[in-house]
């Protein structure tokens, strides 16, 4: 990515050289023998004694393959797939100082074990639905919640590396869970500056694609999403653009327009205070799909346009 160049410090010259003058004839070239001695004897600089006290040269080795940060950018990505494009965001540590991010992997592996919780209906604004669902899976039995929940610990090392302070809704900590309206609860009292759900959907086989879902305008009993349509819409083009470049996933071919989808049925969206989007990456259904997102290397890349987008929202003056 950046040059490297082959220039080195100067080798340090020894301080027991010396100078012998025979047969001087005269005293000026005595004298001038005795100068030479002493800048050479003793008047080595410190820059040519030792490499620069400037903070900015304590950098690689010159000439050195410059070692990537575990998922600190680009270039840690595997080397299978589309790479994000030169306008990605700066993406070195600490770009996200300051920042807080919640990712919220979609589902959990034991739902299934907890129907009667996860049936229970909760509030969501403008209708009640159920508290969660079990998910979907691949026809190998790959399950959604397994997905999520790798892809969403592959983003948290790169935003982590970045600086941000990173939240998970759930960590595979949780019984069942947690339920939609407590997700959205979860971002609002991190204060997060963005939330990001993470999904794969089970639509028909013969359909594929990923896309991103934004929340509509909704103020209705407890929900009221007005101050985020604005934002989450910026982020949700962001993370639709970074995914597509860094996994090569095509928009999907049966939802939404250009990869994009706005809904006001989901209480994760319908409650939440803060900037927050759902990504569906891909089909799981779908035999190509889920051949991709059943891949570590390709989960690796997803990570990396999830990882992206935020760094890119969160960066962006105009923003």
């Amino acid at each position: 990515m950046n040059g490297t160049t082959d220039e080195r410090p100067a080798p340090r010259r020894s301080t027991r050289f010396r100078l012998t003058v025979l047969g001087c004839a005269a005293v000026p070239l005595c004298f001038a023998g005795w100068l030479g001695w002493q800048a050479l004897a003793g008047g080595t600089s410190p820059a040519a004694a030792s490499p620069s006290s400037d903070p900015s040269a304590a950098s690689t080795a010159p000439g050195a393959a410059e070692a990537p940060v575990p998922g600190a950018g680009p270039s840690g990505s595997p080397s299978t797939g589309t790479s994000p494009s030169a306008s990605a965001p700066a993406s070195g540590a600490g770009a996200l100082a300051g920042r807080t991010v919640v990712l919220d992997p979609g589902h959990n592996s034991a739902n299934a074990d907890h129907t009667t919780e996860i049936n229970r209906l909760v509030d969501i604004g403008n209708a009640r639905k159920e508290c969660d669902t079990t998910g979907t899976e691949t026809d190998a039995g790959y399950s959604e919640a397994a997905y999520t929940l790798d892809v969403s610990h592959r983003a948290r090392a790169i935003l982590q590396a970045r600086g941000a302070k990173v939240v998970l809704t759930q960590d595979g900590d949780r019984a069942y869970g947690p339920c939609i309206d407590e997700r959205a609860e979860i971002g609002n009292a991190a204060h997060a500056d963005a939330v990001v759900s993470v999904h794969g959907d089970g639509a028909p086989a013969s359909v594929s694609g990923f896309h991103v879902i934004l929340p509509a305008k909704v103020t209705a009993g407890i929900a009221d999403t007005s101050a985020i349509v604005e934002p989450s819409h910026r982020l949700g083009v962001t993370l639709r653009d970074t995914f597509k470049a860094a996994t090569g996933e095509p928009y999907a071919d049966y939802i939404g327009e250009q990869g994009l989808d706005t809904r006001s049925d989901l209480g994760g969206l319908n409650l939440s205070k803060v900037p927050k989007v759902f990504i569906e990456c891909g089909n799981m259904r779908n035999a190509g799909d889920a051949q991709r997102m059943s891949d570590p290397q390709w989960r690796q890349l997803a990570a990396q346009g999830i990882a992206d987008a935020l760094t890119a929202y969160l960066t962006d003056p105009a923003g």
